[in-house]
């Protein structure tokens, strides 16, 4: 998160990977029960990060200055 937020090229793909693989350790061990419950907390505030880059990543692509 704190890539994205410094603009950092590739943050955004980099972000989403890591919160893949959180999402699939979480998964595969029962006794994770805590950090599913971050994973469900931070994710509505990581995917808009993540999207938003992607989209000013778009703009700059199809818009340069």
């Amino acid at each position: 998160m704190f890539r994205l937020e410094e603009n950092r090229p590739g943050a955004e793909m980099d972000l989403a990977l890591a919160m893949l693989r959180a999402w699939l350790a979480a998964e595969s061990i029962p006794e994770r029960r805590a950090e599913r419950a971050w994973l469900k907390k931070i994710s509505p505030i990581c995917l808009p990060m993540i999207e938003s880059a992607l989209r000013a990543d778009n703009a700059a692509i199809h818009c340069p200055e």
